[in-house]
């Protein structure tokens, strides 16, 4: 079991390792194949000026994947871990599937949607019945909800990568907050293993995506990306950490969501390719990408450093307090982006 010293310390050190030498050694192979199949040409909205391959998900993905079934098989967790494991892994392989041909033929939003339901729903469906987040509400409203909110953190997560190194910006600090919380005992070994293999895939990726990037991520990344986030965060919830569940993304929720109001309110149609996140009004007001995705990954720091202390205080008070920390630093961060330098 990951209980184990040795164990633990062959995963720490062993997995992100391996993640980030299969996801490397994958997109050396298939960057030419990239450059001539899934090349992503810059518009008027794209924050990119020359033509750039996309498509790197697929081997931040694949890495993943593969990594975490490895892990699980010479922990011995894979007994008890592989219906979950299977049904993150189809419901990954579904999105990074949809993600692609995307990336290279353009879909239009109803099948996109339509398979999003189907890849959340899977991970939905798969959690015990005992599982839940809101007891006081019937399963299948709560179960609803929760495809609903899966659903829009798969697209959130595919909508604020739009620039280099802002997804690395994010998945670092969550999935190192899920290690730490994993080694406490707080999420389960599973949890703690994709974590593990995520974050090597991610840094083994990161290379090629360095300001100015050779190659982009792609829905094909994006995509399952935020689910395997998304399922490590539900995970973490229903062990009663709402709050720290809620922390972890909280500069990604903050500027998807509100830009998605105030383009609705703007009366724009939301599936449409833009330029206005927080975070791209701040490169469009003077600030350099580098500047933009440090001051994001400092603030996630924080809200991973948040998330921890909440979990470790195990006080609703001290969750309250943690939420209301982490509001005000993302609060100042958008206003920050928003005025530009």
């Amino acid at each position: 079991m990951i209980g184990g010293a040795d164990v633990t310390h062959w995963a720490i050190i062993g997995i992100p390792i391996l993640a980030a030498a299969l996801c490397a050694g994958a997109l050396m192979l298939l960057l030419p194949w990239l450059k001539s199949y899934a090349l992503a040409h810059p518009g008027d909205r794209s924050s990119h000026r020359e033509p750039t391959p996309q498509g790197g998900g697929l081997g931040v993905i694949a890495a993943t994947l593969i990594a975490a079934w490895l892990a699980a098989g010479m922990t011995g967790a894979l007994t008890q871990a592989t219906p979950a494991l299977s049904a993150l892994t189809a419901s990954a392989a579904l999105l990074a599937l949809v993600g692609l041909l995307d990336d290279m033929h353009g879909l239009s939003p109803a099948p996109r949607l339509l398979v999003q339901c189907l890849a959340v729903g899977v991970i939905v469906v798969t959690l015990p019945t005992d599982a839940r987040l809101f007891p006081e509400l019937p399963l299948w409203i709560e179960r609803g909800g929760l495809v609903a909110a899966g659903v829009w953190f798969v697209n959130l997560v595919n909508f604020m990568d739009g620039i280099d190194w802002m997804t690395v910006a994010e998945v670092v600090p969550i999935t190192v907050a899920t290690i730490i919380l994993g080694f406490a005992e707080v999420v389960s070994p599973l949890a703690m293993l994709v974590a593990l293999a995520l974050l090597g895939a991610i840094l083994g990726f990161a290379p090629f995506n360095r300001p100015v990037a050779r190659l982009f991520l792609g829905d094909v990344g994006s995509l399952p990306i935020g689910l395997i986030l998304g399922w490590l965060l539900l995970l973490l919830a229903l062990r009663g950490h709402l709050a720290a569940a809620l922390l972890l993304p909280l500069y990604y929720l903050a500027d998807a969501t509100l830009t998605l109001l105030l383009r609705i309110r703007r009366r724009e149609v939301v599936w449409h390719a833009h330029r206005s996140h927080f975070y791209q009004r701040a490169v469009a007001g003077g600030l350099t990408v580098s500047g933009v995705v440090a001051r994001v990954f400092a603030i996630n720091v924080a809200l991973a450093a948040l998330a921890t202390i909440s979990v470790a205080a195990g006080n609703s008070f001290v969750s309250l307090l943690c939420l209301m920390g982490g509001a005000a630093l993302v609060g100042w961060l958008l206003a920050h982006f928003a005025k530009g330098r």
